[in-house]
């Protein structure tokens, strides 16, 4: 069995402690914020659209962003990145406050600054994310990744209830200010932490190709497709209370911002909960048990909550709710964490987020359209029912278990000494490697290609085909492109121990001596009338 961690185990890295503390102030000026934005809309509009879009507001940059930022989190120095985005929400929510406390805020101003502080925090949650495992080793990167949704937790028990009593007794743009000045000391931690370079002798990859590197992995890896899609479905049904919470608060006796952000509170504290027992659940219960029992557990709450006439009750009902939450959202993001390696982790991360924070926005939408039209209670039941829903999809599509695959680089590779003289950027570069297979083994040799069919486009090949010689049936060639050299190289340097299973029993079942025969081309789409590619004199090979 494997050995049991602290859940506090990460707070044993100076470095980690730092970030989380300065995180904390940051994460609590946000959901006071989000307090004053969600009550504020109450006041500005009659709408549960309006009302419910301020949390779509925040979600969609997430959607629409993630990607791009998880590019930028996998190819450029994180900790910048990271400082852009603090920046730029800092920016924001000063702009939030001044418009404020003018009296100009509209509607449609207040979603638009929200959808602002949104990308900030879409920029900023993938290199914080991936940054885990520079701050944390990998056998306490679960209780790392714990953590952090407990500190947010943490402060959604209390930053809520703070946040209401600030609108109560100062306003809305009070709790804009505070959200301005919270993200001074994150910037100031951000500032000291020296992380280690990332040692990487190969240029960086083009934003553009980074981009469709992430999306061609993920696509190609189907624990990472069903833990997304999972995480989807989740996310749009489990917003629901949380886009209403506003509309739920006005519902309720003796409603005012303090009731709202203590419902959220109680929210925040079921969360806390849920983070503190997620080690040892885990533990005890598989994956997709795990989501499973969140998703019932939630429907039963929102459910309880649509039919809730009192505050205390609403408040309890709200407990298991969050613990729920954590959960399954933790559990997801730990599943991505560990079945990705690091070159492409951020980008990983960011697709999570996207089908995550995207099913929240569609979600937040489509409950606000169904509780303008048959009432908040009818539109809470129905998302409890989608939940359920979501738990079904379990019986085809389960949860995988995380931490059974090496992703550790294999660092096998060795760019072979060639006879001409390429540049990083000379292509298209075209590979073929040649087995002897015998009859009996053909079985056994399809499915380890079809195998290494996924994982060569997983990592950058392109045009993959798997070729049979006429005349000798015996001989079978696997032959792919890669446009150039670099990423030739880039391509080998992704394989990781995991994958070297596959290419062992190809190794075995390659009846041809010396092992399979690999040839590097470059091809040539005109004829040229000289060569631009001189010879290298090398003594040590043999013309």
């Amino acid at each position: 069995m494997p050995q049991r961690n602290s859940t506090l185990a990460p707070f044993q890295h100076m470095n980690f402690r730092v970030l989380w503390t300065a995180t904390l102030a940051s994460n609590l000026g946000g959901l006071v914020q989000a307090v004053g934005a969600g009550w504020m809309m109450t006041t500005l509009t009659s709408s549960h659209v309006m009302v419910a879009l301020v949390q779509a507001a925040t979600a969609l940059p997430l959607m629409l962003f993630s990607l791009a930022a998880g590019a930028l989190a996998d190819n450029f120095d994180r900790r910048t990145v990271m400082l852009i985005a603090q920046g730029l929400m800092m920016a924001a929510s000063a702009t939030l406050a001044a418009l404020a406390l003018l009296d100009l805020l509209t509607p449609w101003t207040l979603l638009s600054i929200t959808f602002l502080i949104g990308c900030g925090t879409a920029l900023h949650n993938p290199s914080w994310q991936a940054s885990m495992g520079d701050l944390v080793p990998r056998e306490v990167l679960p209780e790392a990744v714990t953590l952090n949704s407990m500190g947010f937790n943490m402060m959604r028990s209390v930053g809520p209830a703070i946040g209401g009593t600030i609108v109560t007794v100062a306003g809305a743009s009070t709790a804009f200010i505070v959200n301005a000045v919270s993200y001074v000391p994150l910037i100031a931690a951000l500032a000291i932490w020296k992380p280690a370079p990332r040692q990487n002798a190969l240029p960086r990859e083009h934003f553009f190709s980074a981009m469709s590197a992430g999306l061609r992995y993920v696509a190609m890896s189907p624990n990472l497709l069903t833990v997304i899609l999972r995480s989807f479905l989740f996310g749009f049904a489990a917003i629901a209370p949380l886009a209403l919470m506003p509309v739920i608060a006005t519902s309720l006796p003796g409603s005012s911002a303090l009731v709202y952000g203590t419902l959220l509170g109680a929210f925040g504290i079921g969360a806390i909960l849920g983070g503190m027992a997620n080690t040892r659940v885990r533990e005890r219960l598989s994956n997709e048990v795990i989501v499973r029992a969140a998703c019932v557990g939630f429907a039963a709450a929102i459910v309880g909550i649509a039919l809730s006439p009192s505050v205390v009750l609403s408040h309890l009902l709200l407990l298991p709710a969050g613990m729920c939450w954590v959960l399954a959202l933790s559990l997801f993001n730990v599943t991505v964490q560990l079945s990705t390696p690091r070159w492409v982790v951020g980008r990983a991360l960011s697709l999570y987020h996207t089908m995550t924070f995207g099913g929240m926005a569609i979600g937040a939408w489509v409950w606000g359209v169904l509780a303008d039209r048959f009432g908040p209670p009818s539109s809470l039941a129905i998302a409890g029912g989608a939940l359920i829903l979501t738990a079904l999809v379990g019986l085809r599509l389960k949860v995988p278990e995380f931490g059974s695959l090496n992703l550790t680089p294999l660092a096998q590779f060795r760019e072979p000494r060639l006879r001409l003289g390429l540049k990083a950027r000379s292509g298209p570069i075209m590979i073929m490697v040649d087995y002897v297979i015998a009859q009996e083994d053909i079985p056994a040799f399809l499915a380890a290609m079809s195998e290494r069919r996924r994982i060569r486009i997983r990592d950058g090949a392109k045009q993959w085909v798997l070729l049979r010689d006429l005349e000798d049936p015996t001989i079978w060639s696997e032959s792919y492109h890669v446009p150039t050299w670099v990423e030739y190289i880039r391509h080998n340097q992704r394989r990781t121990h995991a994958d070297a299973e596959v290419t062992r029993r190809l190794t075995e079942l390659n009846k041809g001596p010396g092992g399979p025969r690999v040839h590097r081309m470059i091809e040539r789409q005109t004829v040229p009338l000289e060569d631009d590619l001189p010879l290298k004199d090398y003594t040590d090979i043999a013309p």
